[in-house]
């Protein structure tokens, strides 16, 4: 079992790819958690206003995704990690992962600078090795939404150098995730919803 895990009503609005048999884990291992996925990628929908808006922190767009995990129970998590070598102990601690339930991971990166898929990846492999976790998953955008952004005049707020598919794929073909079983969702046009022109 493979992407077949992901139902077809889902893969026809999101641009869905695995690494390391991500899909049978979630599915055998970890159904609870992926229910939980499958049921916020069904609900969300990317609207024109919350895309022309100004982001902040934090923008409207991963606030409501954030809303709909923390409601399920999902945390921020970080782990700490202590080597010894001969008398010598050495504590390092994670970057803290956005949400964590039971042994699944998940990281939103919307448009956020490329750099920080680096340290996701990293983050999910070291949780991997440890253990921790057996599965991650990384929510971002499609390429092809910097046509949409450009139409609607907001295209230089989503820069070529921040969070979308085309930034991730390379860092994870270069190993950066280890080991690591990934689910990789990728937001379409097909999620986008024009809320300020009347029907």
């Amino acid at each position: 079992m493979g992407l077949e895990a992901i139902p077809q009503d889902v893969r026809d609005r999101y641009h869905v790819e695995e690494r390391w048999h991500a899909g049978a884990v979630l599915s055998v291992d970890c159904s609870g958690e992926l229910s939980d996925l499958l049921d916020c990628l069904r609900q969300f929908i990317l609207v024109r206003s919350e895309v022309e808006k100004g982001g902040g922190s934090k923008s409207k767009i991963t606030a409501r995704v954030d809303k709909f995990l923390e409601a399920r129970g999902w945390v921020e998590r970080s782990i700490k990690v202590a080597r010894t070598v001969g008398e010598v102990t050495t504590e390092a601690e994670t970057h803290k992962v956005d949400f964590c339930k039971g042994r699944v991971a998940i990281e939103m990166e919307w448009n956020s600078k490329d750099s920080v898929f680096s340290r996701d990846l990293n983050t999910f492999r070291l949780l991997h090795e440890l253990d921790v976790i057996s599965a991650a998953v990384i929510l971002t955008r499609m390429d092809d939404l910097q046509e949409l952004f450009n139409s609607l005049g907001v295209g230089k707020k989503y820069g070529a150098s921040t969070t979308h598919w085309g930034k991730l794929i390379p860092k994870l073909t270069a190993g950066g995730a280890g080991t690591c079983p990934l689910l990789l969702i990728g937001i379409t046009r097909k999620c986008y919803k024009d809320d300020l022109t009347p029907d």
